[in-house]
This record gives C-alpha cells, structure tokens and sequence, in this order.
C-alpha cells in the first residue's frame, strides 16, 4: 500500500505537516496512528533531523493530550454528584499515580486517553501531566524515529501491504474510538467504591483528598 493513501498531502510538506497530521491525530481521542506511520516514514533516509522529527511529533501530542486534559478537567463540573461520588476511589487512585500514569501512557502505545481523562476528571496537577506526558512522548517518538531509520518500513508494510481499499482502515479506526468510547463510558459508571474498597481501601478515605 501507499503511504501516500494515508495522508491528504505528502510527507515532503515536511516538519510543518508532521507537526499538524499529529496534533489534529492526537487531538481525536484514540487515534494517533495517522501521526504514528508519517513519523515513522519520514525518518526514513537522511532527509530529515531525527531530533527534530522527535520533537515536533512529542510536542504537538501533548498540547493536543493538554487540550483532552482540560477538557476532562473542566467536565467534572457538569457530572451530577451520583457520578462524581462513584468515581471519587478512581479518581484518588490515578491521582497519586499520576505523573508515572501519564509517563506510562504517553511512552507506550496504548489508548492513552483511557488514563489522561480519569487524571483531568481528578483535577491532576496540569504542570505535572505536561512534564510526565512530554517525557513519555518523546521517548516513544524516539523509539518510532530510531527504528524506523534503522529497519525502514519492513515493520509496518506487512500490516498494510494486504490493505487496498482506504474506507477499510476508516471503518477500523471507527470501530476502535467507539469501543474506547465505551470504555470511558464503562469506567464512569463502574461503583469504584466496592472494586477499589478491597483492593485499595485507602481510596474510600475522604481524607486522602487534597
């Protein structure tokens, strides 16, 4: 497949078009993959900075994960306090493991977004969730640019070399934000009190609240 297909311009827009297919790619929750291949296949060859590629693609990621942040943030005030009461052990749980969450998160290519919007609903330190988000973003940058400069696109055609219609990755990518939509939804609806009361009974302390 072209990976070309994947993207509304070529890659040789350069810096400028990683910067903005990663932020707009970020910014949709659960959907970094577009970002993800054009890092990946513009550090192929020597035609760009490798540290520059690196950066551009960690930045961008995380003022688009602050943005969902504050979003998440700022939504906790239109939750009714039945929902806010259920989720509170939840919410102290990532609190004290915020920042090594956010790290977690943002190194790995998991959905992210299934922990940094428990740590916006949790009112997580904004300046700590920036650092620890950075962090992690730039080493999983890192390690897309280093292997992907090191073995070429070997990694990733297997994937898409059987892929030749476009509308089949769009169904994809639809099916998983609804499935991690889900997930979000799951996960405010749980009773935190009874799952975390045995397991983590220090969440069901009032006073562990700052």
């Amino acid at each position: 497949m072209d990976f070309s297909a994947l993207f509304p311009f070529s890659p040789e827009v350069g810096y400028l078009g990683l910067g903005l297919v990663n932020f707009f790619g970020s910014l949709i929750p659960f959907i970094p993959l577009p970002g993800f291949l054009l890092l990946a296949t513009m550090s192929v060859g020597d035609e760009f900075n490798l540290h520059i590629l690196v950066l551009v693609s960690a930045l961008t990621a995380t003022i688009a994960k602050q943005i969902i942040f504050y979003v998440s943030f700022q939504g906790r005030r239109i939750m009714n306090e039945k929902t806010r009461k259920r989720i509170r052990p939840f919410e102290r749980l990532v609190k004290r493991y915020g920042a090594a969450a956010a790290f977690v998160a943002a190194a790995t290519p998991i959905p992210d977004d299934l922990i940094y919007v428990p740590l916006g609903l949790s009112r997580y330190n904004p300046k700590r969730f920036f650092i620890a988000t950075l962090s992690g973003k730039i080493v999983l940058s890192y390690i897309i640019v280093l292997i992907s400069h090191s073995l070429g696109l070997s990694l990733i055609e297997p994937y898409l070399k059987d892929i030749h219609d476009m509308n089949t990755i769009y169904i994809g990518i639809a099916v998983f934000v609804a499935m991690m939509t889900s997930a979000i939804v799951l996960l405010l609806r749980l009773d935190w009190q009874r799952i975390l009361g045995r397991f983590a009974p220090w969440t069901l302390d009032d006073s562990n609240d700052e």
